[in-house]
């Protein structure tokens, strides 16, 4: 487990990036957000950027840096959130979120001097480019790792498997998938649209899997992280992490109202109060 220091400083950031995501998704105005999907995922891009992955603000196209990639990238207030705290993106910035000529569309936009590494939002698509990147990385004997952020609903799509198979077939240790298991997706519960068994399939795709059952406790986060990095298995990883739609906000948590909408004014006061209670 990652010492005190780091994890303070990673649930510090993830209040803050929550914060962001609000400030963003209100910004949007009629446009709307994908708030429920950001929100859930937040203790793992924060543990991702501010305790395991190498990358430098300063010199975003490092060589040797870290990949993220967030192939559900409907969910990118929370990538755009942690850009903004690591120094990628400025505050006025933040603000120009779906607005016209702003690079913060709905789905990230490959923009490199901004930390986005690739274009994503096509589900199934983001992965299968991170198993690319990765594969890349082993070809050209590079000790870079990338890490891929999956739905849980995306975990529906065939090319997911396609590229996991491959990745396994091609013994790409070098990449850990992370799937953000909140049980919500656009059209309803996970376990009534597709009632798969998430685990046996990334087993059997011949993934090393760990389920993490408190993917929003940025401590446990970041021990699966680490040992996932420290992995002798020779095999790709995936940590399935069980996390909860809206987390953070209560009239969002495990809420299909709000895997994407617009947000009124009273609804953000009473989502600020929320977080400034917090």
């Amino acid at each position: 487990m990652g010492d005190q220091q780091t994890v303070a400083r990673i649930k510090k950031t993830a209040h803050n990036m929550r914060r962001n995501v609000i400030e963003m998704g209100y910004t949007a105005g009629d446009r709307g957000a994908h708030f429920g999907p950001a929100l859930s995922s937040i203790e793992i891009v924060a543990s991702l950027f501010f305790g395991v992955m190498k990358h430098d603000p300063k010199n975003p196209t490092l060589p040797e840096r870290d990949r993220f990639v967030q192939s559900k990238g409907h969910a990118c207030l929370s990538y755009y959130g942690a850009l903004v705290e690591a120094g990628y993106i400025t505050t006025e910035e933040m603000y120009t979120f779906k607005q016209d000529g702003s690079f913060l569309s709905g789905h990230p936009s490959r923009h490199l001097s901004h930390g986005i590494e690739i274009s994503s939002g096509s589900l199934g698509h983001g992965f299968a480019v991170a198993c690319g990147m990765a594969k890349a990385a082993k070809v050209k004997k590079e000790n870079h790792r990338v890490y891929c952020l999956v739905g849980d609903g995306e975990c529906n799509e065939g090319l997911v498997w396609e590229a996991a198979m491959n990745a396994a077939k091609n013994g790409l240790d070098n990449i850990t998938a992370i799937v953000d298991r909140n049980g919500v997706q656009l059209a309803g519960k996970t376990n009534e649209i597709m009632d798969i068994d998430i685990e046996a399939l990334w087993r059997a795709a011949g993934w090393e899997v760990f389920v993490l059952e408190e993917g929003n406790d940025a401590a446990k986060v970041l021990s699966a992280l680490e040992m996932m990095k420290d992995s002798t298995s020779g095999k790709p990883h995936v940590i399935i992490a069980q996390t909860v739609k809206g987390k953070g906000i209560s009239f969002m948590e495990d809420s299909l109202d709000w895997h994407a909408r617009p947000m009124n004014k009273d609804q953000y006061d009473e989502a600020v109060s929320f977080l400034e209670n917090a």
